[in-house]
């Protein structure tokens, strides 16, 4: 028999609104991390810029939008800096050419994030700020104009400033309840047009950071960064309830960094400690929202760091009523998990590990395995069983403009066709796949490092690192092969893939 995508498989593209949007001080919007973040690149970090307590200008590392600022600091947008998130690629302005441009492509999903702080400036505000509920509107109205289903983040690394200078962030449990109402307000609001929803992006970012930074996190940096989860995964349960409530015909799923991890050696050493990865990277987070309860390793996790959590049997109960109707996560890369020294190390999505000699790695160090995706897909639909959804999956690279303008870029498409490829052989193998949408479906800034040039898109978006650029889209050459895979419902990048081998 052959491969093949279900009829109603939802192919399209995702971006952010903190990466895509700009206008970040226009119609009411409040401050969010990435408005004090400035650029980087592949070696050199991102900052996040303050106002100490004696009026001084400062920055401190970002660490993917977790600096932390001096006691008595205030978060502040500085003239002497670059930030590449004020403007990014002007979506807020251009959404309608954007979205007729994904309408061309065949999108019949679209997945963006609402930024909170446009619905709730300084997310504790009595009343949403209209302005904000009327530009999504707008947005949503026109993804429905070409059937287009809009696939939206609640929360994508967004949380509004203000909270984080007033309530100390999500450490914090008032947070569940702000996030919450701030829910509730959305829910209502676009009932009739969004179906499919996303609690908290990428969530395990929390323990891969902690997993990442090794002997440099303290036990005080686990015991904080279990709480916020612990808060979030409420906050996401409770979500749950409330839309299901406010419309029964809701999908609301979680989002996971995900990322196949394989032990660097046949050592049992390298054995235990790769699934100890899986546990503490994957399941930790996956367990909780899709099956409503700590796995029975999280004391085993609590215990190595001397943690103890501010849990009520309130929230217990919440978390087992709230489990998500399905398991979304980004795929970009595997790591190798390794006991052993001298071993060389590459970098990743949030995370480090062993560099597997059978890969081939791009231009950031991010290993290409789409095999890593067929595998993540059997083992976490064999231990949830409900629908999946792949919500990121993409290749940054360097691309080059033509001098007729045309851009080539067959390095992209070779990516999506074996992914593509890899997620036929999934179904085929009994999973329940019922969508994709690629990472940056049009060039976004660069979450990690803050660059333009580390481009994901199918359509090229005219701006440089340093902000100059006229931000006029230009179709590459993947935007017309992604479209013919659209209209073959897959077929296109299987049987191309097929023939490769």
């Amino acid at each position: 028999m052959t491969k093949a995508f279900p009829k109603n498989f939802l192919w399209g593209g995702a971006i952010a609104a903190n990466q895509a949007e700009g206008a970040y001080n226009e119609d009411g919007r409040g401050l969010v991390a990435t408005d004090v973040t400035t650029g980087g690149s592949v070696n050199a970090p991102r900052y996040m810029t303050y106002i100490d307590k004696d009026g001084k200008p400062g920055k401190a590392p970002a660490m993917g939008h977790n600096g932390k600022i001096p006691e008595g600091a205030k978060y502040a947008v500085l003239d002497t800096e670059h930030y590449p998130n004020h403007v990014a690629v002007d979506f807020y302005h251009r959404y309608k050419e954007d979205i007729k441009l994904f309408a061309e492509m065949g999108y019949s999903v679209f997945r963006l994030s609402i930024s909170w702080a446009r619905i709730f400036p300084n997310g504790d505000d009595k009343e949403p700020n209209q302005a904000g509920l009327d530009f999504y509107r707008s947005v949503f109205e026109e993804c429905r104009k070409y059937n287009i289903e809009p696939l939206v983040s609640i929360w994508h690394f967004d949380t509004p400033l203000a909270l984080e200078e007033k309530y100390g962030g999500w450490k914090n449990r008032k947070l569940i309840d702000f996030y919450v109402r701030y829910c509730e307000v959305i829910f209502t609001e676009y009932k009739d047009l969004v179906k499919y929803w996303l609690t908290f992006n990428e969530i395990n970012n929390t323990t891969m950071f902690l997993d990442m930074f090794g002997a440099k996190a303290s036990d005080a940096d686990y015991q904080d960064g279990y709480q916020i989860l612990h808060h979030q995964f409420v906050a996401s349960a409770k979500a749950v309830q409330l839309g299901h409530a406010i419309n029964p015909d809701f999908m609301i799923g979680n989002m996971i960094c995900g990322i196949t991890f394989y032990p660097g050696t046949c050592d049992p050493a390298d054995i235990l400690a790769n699934e100890h990865k899986w546990e503490s990277g994957i399941y930790y987070c996956g367990d909780v929202q899709a099956k409503g309860k700590y796995g029975t390793y999280a004391k085993r996790l609590w215990k190595e760091h001397n943690v103890e959590l501010d849990i009520t049997a309130e929230d217990l109960e919440d978390l087992k009523r709230g489990t998500v109707d399905m398991y979304t996560f980004s795929y970009y890369m595997s790591n190798n998990v390794t006991t052993h020294t001298g071993v060389e190390e590459v970098a990743g999505n949030f995370s480090t590990g062993a560099k597997n000699p059978y890969l081939t790695y791009s231009d950031w160090g991010w290993a290409h395995d789409p095999v890593g995706l067929q595998y993540y897909l059997e083992k976490i639909y064999d231990r949830y069983e409900i629908p999946l959804m792949v919500v990121e999956n993409g290749l940054g690279a360097f691309d080059t403009v033509e001098e007729d303008g045309s851009i080539h870029d067959d390095y992209r498409i070779d990516y999506h066709r074996a992914h593509i490829n890899a997620m036929a052989d999934a179904i085929d193998n009994g999973v329940d796949l019922i969508g994709y949408t690629t990472w940056g479906c049009i060039d976004i800034v660069s979450a990690g490092t803050g660059e333009m040039r580390k481009r994901y898109g199918f359509i090229y978006v005219d701006m440089d690192d340093a902000g100059n650029g006229s931000l006029n889209r230009t179709p590459k050459d993947s935007f017309y092969w992604y479209k013919d895979v659209l209209a073959t419902n897959g077929q296109k990048a299987i049987e191309e893939a097929n023939q490769n081998h």
